[in-house]
């Protein structure tokens, strides 16, 4: 059996993150007091959400973020709530339905879970409303609320799968950034990379395998399987 460590943004869905953003960004300013819409050039792609707001609070001169994180994520999880579409089902990538339905459908191959930036409640509610929280067990995964730092997450998300922890072995990430691939790497685990969000096939090349769209996954980790 594989343990398969999906991302979201860029990889289960395309273009779904502008309303976490904009809650990330109202949350981390309203507790510390800044405005934060107008900050620019700081990346998202492939991050954690506490990364992010260390970023774009730096930028707005606060300094000590560790100190009101708590408060922070509970209000990011609160905002998003309220600014989430009500349907997200549009943002689903390409052939991902079907490639998902596939997998499981195949529970003695396959397991199905997670590996994203997004803190736990954003990922969740995001994937509920995209009709595809379904396929992935509750108290299961790694998130950018577990740790900012994204190569802990693998590991993470393989001691939640068993006790001992799931084999890197039989571990694949998949995601659609290089840094997807680093916190494969960070874990010692294989990386399937689908060049669905912003980085192109060659952007890609150091992952183990590198496909252009969802439907091209399956005969990957069959082989791998």
């Amino acid at each position: 059996m594989l343990l398969l460590l999906f991302d979201i943004d860029g990889t289960l869905l395309q273009q779904a993150a502008t309303e976490h953003a904009l809650a990330l960004r109202e949350a981390a300013g309203e507790v510390h007091g800044v405005s934060l819409l107008d900050v620019d050039a700081v990346e998202y792609a492939g991050r954690t959400d506490v990364a992010i707001a260390r970023d774009l609070l730096a930028a707005a001169g606060v300094i000590d973020v560790d100190a009101r994180w708590e408060d922070v994520g509970r209000a990011a999880a609160s905002a998003y709530r309220r600014l989430c579409p009500a349907d997200l089902s549009a943002k689903v990538a390409p052939g991902m339905v079907e490639l998902l339905t596939e997998l499981a459908a195949r529970p003695d191959e396959y397991r199905l879970s997670l590996v994203t930036g997004n803190l736990e409640p954003i990922a969740r509610l995001k994937l509920a409303r995209a009709g595809v929280g379904r396929f992935f067990e509750a108290g299961q995964g790694g998130f950018g609320s577990d740790h900012e730092d994204r190569g802990r997450l693998p590991a993470i998300a393989r001691s939640r799968a068993s006790d001992p922890p799931w084999p890197r072995e039989r571990t694949v990430v998949i995601g659609d950034t290089p840094r997807d691939i680093a916190c494969a790497r960070a874990d010692e685990v294989r990386v399937a990379a689908v060049a669905t969000g912003p980085y192109t096939v060659t952007a890609l090349a150091d992952a183990d395998a590198v496909v252009d769209d969802a439907r091209s996954l399956l005969p990957v980790l069959n082989d791998w399987l």
